[in-house]
């Protein structure tokens, strides 16, 4: 029987378009149920006609199908896909300029500190509702989440379902590409681990031919200008810490307190770097608010074009799906998953990002042991803010909501133990809406 593939929050028009595509490239699954779902219509309408123009380019056997429903998408899934953003920009835009009023510089703010753990209790609620659907309508789908902030969401849901849930992300692939054109070797012939958590993992092993590439890649950084600039948090963090991160300079310059908490380390590190994401103010969010009114004119065009790519991407989800119920060819990537032993030092049981094996059997999470000591004291106190935060959305204890921000790094550097706390209930106050499920949304009653 044809295999059925659900995609809640269809309208991440980009990602579900390079996803399908991706899927549909495996002989296996070329005749599968594509099932897409959103709550908007006609993000929905250009997702489906997307989909439909590479189904008809590639001549698959495919079907494609679309719903506002999500228990209709989701009925006999074999597998999901989660790409949902709860509240939209708007309500993103207070996480960044709320912090901002107090002090708190925000690139991005969609995976933890004070932006990163409200985006997740708006979403934690609305994430729950899909996977219970799950359980009744399909128990025995794999669940492939790339919503952010991954490591909370899918920790929340991890110790609250019995459903395979596995958060994907592509920095560590795209890391791993970038390295390799650092030192000069086919990023196809390189082996690494990765390990750590969500946008905080670090390489610890980078090889080529069994040659560690880590020695040539320290003297390329410190000797190549180009290099450095390409990604100067990153860089150096690499020379401070002696592992490269795994997530872009601007995500990397929220997570900790040395690059964001004065004007001129910003100038200096998060303005003039010439990677992907430098580190500027808002800057994903200042991105999408900027093709709010592009992007059904973009993707009408893409409609429009002759030329349809069908050439297979990067994403892990497809060669998963495959390896799954596909022609079960196996897939390493890099997961995350609940810490069962697989980083001795860091917390058990919270979400980490590790590497993982996809076959026929299943999905088998692979131990690393211990972080270097300096690692672990950054990623434990990241991870550690994490589990405060899901222990709030579990318990709807809005005490817990500032304790973990009061912890966060950056904020930490930043502000005094009372603005943290005004801040966090501001933050609280303009999130009401969705809170609901909350005891209470005062700190101190």
């Amino acid at each position: 029987m044809p295999k059925k593939i659900a995609f809640i929050g269809a309208g991440s028009l980009d990602f579900t378009r390079d996803l399908v595509r991706d899927i549909l490239t495996f002989p296996a699954l070329s005749d599968c149920e594509i099932a897409l779902m959103d709550i908007d219509p006609q993000r929905l309408a250009y997702a489906k006609a997307v989909c439909e123009k590479i189904v008809a380019a590639g001549q698959y056997a495919a079907t494609v199908t679309a719903t506002q429903n999500r228990q209709q998408a989701l009925e006999q899934a074999d597998g999901v896909l989660i790409t949902i953003l709860q509240g939209g920009v708007e309500v993103w835009r207070h996480d960044v300029e709320i912090p901002a009023k107090y002090g708190v510089d925000i690139c991005v703010g969609d995976t933890r500190g004070p932006s990163g753990i409200f985006r997740f209790l708006r979403t934690a609620p609305v994430m729950l509702e899909i996977i219970r659907d799950v359980e009744r309508l399909c128990p025995g789908a794999i669940v492939l989440n790339y919503t952010n902030p991954m490591a909370m969401l899918c920790g929340f849901l991890q110790r609250q379902t019995t459903v395979k849930v596995t958060g994907l992300c592509h920095s560590v692939q795209g890391t791993a590409e970038l390295l390799a054109r650092f030192v000069g070797v086919d990023p196809t012939k390189v082996t690494y681990t990765c390990a750590g958590i969500n946008h905080q993992a670090f390489f610890l092993r980078f090889d080529h031919a069994g040659v560690d590439l880590r020695p040539k890649l320290a003297q390329v950084v410190a000797t190549d200008p180009a290099v450095y600039n390409e990604e100067p948090v990153r860089s150096e963090m690499f020379r401070n810490l002696g592992y490269y991160p795994s997530e872009s300079s601007g995500h990397n310059s929220e997570y900790n307190p040395w690059f964001r908490k004065r004007p001129d380390l910003i100038e200096q590190y998060c303005t003039h770097g010439t990677g992907w994401n430098p580190g500027a103010h808002r800057y994903i969010l200042d991105e999408y608010l900027a093709r709010e009114d592009t992007w059904a004119q973009e993707f009408q065009q893409t409609l429009d074009d002759d030329n349809v790519d069908l050439a297979r991407g990067n994403e892990y989800a497809s060669n998963i799906f495959n390896a799954l119920f596909g022609d079960h060819t196996p897939f390493e990537f890099n997961g995350n998953v609940p810490n069962e032993g697989l980083i001795a030092n860091l917390p058990e049981g919270a979400c980490v990002e590790v590497p993982v094996v996809a076959t026929q059997s299943g999905i088998r999470p692979v131990p690393v042991g211990n972080l270097p000591d300096n690692l672990a004291i950054l990623v434990n106190t990241s991870s550690r803010c994490e589990e405060l935060a899901i222990a709030a959305a579990i318990e709807g204890d809005p005490w817990k909501v500032f304790q973990a921000v009061l912890f966060d790094p950056l904020t930490a550097a930043v502000l005094s133990m009372d603005e943290i706390r005004r801040m966090t209930q501001e933050m609280l106050d303009k999130n009401s809406p969705y809170l609901s499920y909350f005891n209470t949304l005062k700190i101190f009653t």
